[in-house]
């Protein structure tokens, strides 16, 4: 499935861009889109995010910047999300068992000549990696329900025949979501830390934040 794909305009759909912007904008003014977000199937990491996780996010992510690789700059704003959903995938079943959903943003930019290639490379597909930076405050293990870091199962291994992954649960705040090259999860991608880390520091620094499980504790 695509990361992203072309969206029609609508009424309602301008209604809730013209919601976000300062001045009135006409659809000739505007370039849609959607994009898959993140979903609940186990990532590369072996974290996921549940159904409930999906949905506290999806009203979080509204009026969200997209930017790109996570690097926190206003001169890297590109796009907005002006309205989320749910998307239910019946018959399919995630890793971890459950059924399988995934969180569909739409989003809008103005069409300006700055950002007219960016436009041909979505067309294109070379740009359509997504990766969300959130944060969660709680962290559970899949095999024993504690909170993650706290047992002594470690993600990625199997015990009696179950995968050890992480559940990543009560979504305090969405910070932005990203055009990437790899992302964490294999249709969309996860980002977790708060901040975007030089590679020196980025590796203590998640160690630290998932094992207190305060992601706010990151923000210095």
């Amino acid at each position: 499935m695509e990361t992203i794909v072309k969206t029609p305009l609508t009424p309602s759909d301008l209604d809730a861009i013209n919601a976000l912007a300062k001045a009135q904008l006409t659809e000739d003014q505007i370039y849609t889109f959607a994009v898959r977000l993140c979903d609940n199937e186990v990532d590369r990491d072996y974290e996921r995010f549940p159904r409930a996780s999906l949905v506290e996010l999806a009203r979080l992510f509204v009026g969200k910047s997209g930017i790109f690789d996570h690097q926190w700059s206003a001169q890297g704003q590109t796009a907005r999300l002006y309205r989320t959903e749910v998307v239910e995938e019946p018959g399919q079943t995630t890793e971890a068992g459950d059924s399988a959903c995934w969180l569909k943003g739409y989003a809008y930019m103005v069409r300006t000549e700055a950002n007219r290639d960016l436009i041909a490379e979505i067309e294109g597909g070379i740009k359509k990696e997504i990766s969300v930076g959130c944060a969660v405050n709680r962290s559970t293990c899949s095999i024993c329900g504690s909170v993650a870091g706290s047992c002594g199962h470690r993600r990625g291994q199997v015990y009696d025949g179950q995968l050890c992954f992480f559940n990543l649960e009560e979504p305090a705040d969405a910070y932005e979501w990203s055009f990437v090259a790899v992302p964490a999860q294999r249709k969309a991608g996860v980002v977790k830390a708060l901040r975007q880390p030089q590679e020196s520091d980025k590796a203590q620094l998640i160690q630290q934040a998932r094992a207190r499980l305060e992601l706010e504790k990151a923000r210095f």
